[in-house]
């Protein structure tokens, strides 16, 4: 089962578009060759197509791989863009993913000072 509320969830979202007919293997090929990221246990890798209206998760359990799917009737998902030219994804914490799939917008938002991650 994937849980974002697992603190030790590694999160990489992939920065450019990509398309959505790829699954299981189109996907874990776009992770390890595009990302730079193997498929390792507790690694969840989330895709987007270029309308940012379709989403796909990919998650390595240990046992086997997982693909979940969202299709946005309105609107589009407010997905971040590459913060240096070149950059193909970034690494989010699994609240951030949340805040992102439940359509906040997180170009502005930061971390207050006294919140550190251990």
């Amino acid at each position: 089962m994937i849980s974002l509320t697992n603190a030790s969830l590694k999160i990489y979202l992939a920065l450019r578009p990509c398309d959505m007919r790829k699954s299981f293997q189109g996907l874990s090929e776009l992770a390890t060759e595009h990302l730079g990221q193997e498929l390792v246990r507790e690694a969840l890798f989330a895709f987007v197509n270029k309308r940012c209206n379709r989403l796909k998760l990919l998650y390595f359990d240990g046992s086997g791989t997982w693909v979940a799917a969202k299709r946005l009737e309105r609107g589009s998902f407010n997905w971040p863009k590459p913060p240096q030219p070149g950059d193909k994804k970034l690494k989010l914490a699994p609240e951030a993913l949340q805040l992102l799939l439940d359509g906040i917008d997180l170009k502005d938002s930061r971390r207050r000072d006294w919140y550190q991650l251990e």
